[in-house]
């Protein structure tokens, strides 16, 4: 056997080797806080997608729910008061109307 002896450590070496460990760790620990900012921020940005998409089908379901009001249809008969009011409007009166149309205008 060697007759070396065994090299004793002073505290201050060894306290200066646990800041090294120190360090490491808290190096370690800044690398793991920003992959889970990254992340986070990940997944905030889907669900932020994946609620325009709710907000997109809802209006879709919106739509479909209330349909567009549609004009009622008119007759024929309401057509054509709708124009003689119209020519009236315009200052025309009856008996021109009349005429414009080719009729005579009956007398009471």
């Amino acid at each position: 056997m060697s007759e070396e002896k065994r090299v004793r450590r002073t505290p201050e070496q060894i306290a200066a080797d646990l800041d090294v460990q120190i360090e490491k760790l808290k190096d370690s620990i800044l690398e793991l806080e920003n992959k889970k900012a990254a992340s986070a921020t990940e997944f905030d940005n889907k669900i932020a997608a994946v609620k325009e998409k709710i907000a997109k089908l809802e209006a879709k379901k919106k739509d479909v729910l209330t349909p567009k009001k549609r004009k009622p249809r008119k007759s024929k008969a309401d057509q054509i008061k709708l124009l003689v009011r119209q020519a009236q409007k315009s200052g025309m009166k009856l008996d021109e109307i009349a005429d414009k149309l080719g009729m005579a205008l009956p007398r009471a």
